[in-house]
């Protein structure tokens, strides 16, 4: 197949596979209700050109899984396509409980559920459905990765009585080829965060650059590991990591690049915001963002720690009960998270040591030293525009005790401040403007 789909290649190649679907289901209500033998159509996955056969293709879906994708996605192209078929056979309507499928209250056609597979791959024949069964419980793939799953049914409903969904996600990708990306909301609170830095860019002190450096070899060799070397058994899954030290000192950027340069998207859950919105809806909320996460292998970024771990007390009222709940839930999940989660604090004493003790590696993001400093001056000025020759880089660097982040803004403010007075050489005054700017936004005051 070719890795380039043309708009006209894949809705004809998607309308191909979804015939193949309504073929399929109209043999099977052909052998139930008229005894017929089961006719088996052909399906000819290498000449057709759609991301839905790409799919199919890598990951080397079995014929009752296709059927499954297909089921699960034909609601969201073809509305009629099962209600159609099965009114060829019930001209008068009627119920027809074997087949499963429920309305929804926008869609107006048939919505397949568990029971709808299951009749779709077995029919009537017991032994076969509870193949059927354990396929969509235990063993296949696409439901172990949340691919495809069961909707949740009200307490006392048998659980194949769910509707048989697709992961959102997935559905955009495989109807069009589209890379869809959860957003912020109520039941996802996280947001992806990127970056257009390099590595040169981290200024950091030698020691913490080996300490990150340890978790990019884990991110890229961890499969190895577990998988060729068999160590499943004697290492418990994932990674966890603490990095802890004053605002602007490189923790988020050190997360986005350890995405970028392993290829893993990066999301970061703000813990403040989540405790102060959500109090007592922790779980419920970020029961989807791990879900997510486990199966698409993002790295996982905790900020502000310290409103969820910080140090225990007695419980006094219902918002220390939902406190506590909170944390178990979440050390529960992030111990159980199979990829690398990063908590991130302003100060590592703010972080009970009952918690500190479940992580693999703490790392200290310390303020820069006066070295450090330099480099962070010299490397974020503009290269193509000068600097009045007043300004003495090193002598910023000795007098004002910033934070990377710190010197990337008052070189902003400067550079705005120069284009808007159309001086082109940035001016030493700019300079100084930014930085009282900066001290004085964090309740310091120095001699500028």
């Amino acid at each position: 197949m070719n890795d380039t789909v043309t708009n006209k290649e894949n809705s004809i190649s998607i309308a191909q596979l979804f015939d193949y679907l309504e073929k399929y289901l109209a043999h099977r209500l052909s052998k139930e209700l008229a005894q017929e033998p089961l006719r088996v159509p052909k399906l000819d996955l290498l000449k057709n050109q759609s991301y839905l056969a790409k799919f199919i293709n890598e990951k080397k879906l079995t014929d009752e899984e296709i059927l499954l994708v297909l089921l699960a996605l034909v609601p969201n192209v073809y509305p009629n396509a099962l209600s159609g078929v099965v009114a060829d056979f019930l001209p008068k309507g009627g119920d027809f409980p074997e087949f499963g499928g429920t309305k929804g209250k926008n869609h107006r056609g048939i919505l397949p559920t568990g029971e709808t597979a299951l009749y779709l791959l077995a029919g009537n024949d017991i032994e076969k459905r509870l193949e059927s069964l354990e396929l969509v419980t235990t063993k296949s793939e696409l439901f172990k990765a949340g691919i495809l799953y069961l909707e949740a049914v009200p307490k006392g409903e048998p659980p194949m009585s769910g509707k048989l969904q697709m992961d959102v996600e997935y559905v955009a990708k495989l109807i069009s080829g589209v890379v869809l990306k959860p957003h912020l909301g109520p039941n996802f609170p996280a947001t992806p965060i990127e970056t257009r830095l390099e590595w040169d860019d981290l200024i950091l002190n030698q020691r913490t650059l080996e300490e990150i450096k340890e978790l990019e070899t884990w991110l890229k060799y961890n499969s190895v590991l577990m998988d060729e070397w068999n160590m499943k058994d004697k290492i418990k899954p994932g990674f966890r990591v603490m990095f802890y030290g004053p605002p602007g000192t490189g923790k988020t950027l050190t997360a986005s690049l350890l995405g970028k340069y392993t290829g893993k998207d990066v999301y970061r859950i703000d813990l403040s915001v989540v405790v102060s919105k959500y109090i007592g809806e922790t779980e419920k909320n970020l029961s989807s963002l791990f879900d997510k996460a486990t199966n698409k292998n993002w790295i996982l970024f905790f900020d502000e720690a310290d409103a969820i771990f910080g140090k225990r007390t007695n419980v006094r009222d219902a918002h220390d009960k939902y406190a506590n709940q909170e944390v178990s839930y979440l050390l529960q999940r992030i111990e159980a998270h199979p990829g690398l989660v990063i908590l991130a604090s302003n100060f590592k004493n703010n972080i009970d040591a009952a918690f500190t003790r479940r992580f693999q590696s703490i790392i200290e993001f310390e303020l820069p030293s006066y070295k450090e400093r330099l480099r962070l001056w010299q490397n974020n000025f503009p290269a193509k525009v000068p600097l009045q020759k007043s300004i003495s880089l090193e002598d910023l660097a000795k007098k004002y005790a910033l934070t990377g982040a710190n010197i990337v803004n008052i070189v902003q403010y400067a550079c705005l401040k120069t284009i808007a007075a159309k001086k082109k050489e940035i001016q030493q005054s700019y300079v100084l403007e930014g930085i009282k700017k900066e001290l004085l936004k964090e309740g310091k005051t120095a001699a500028i």
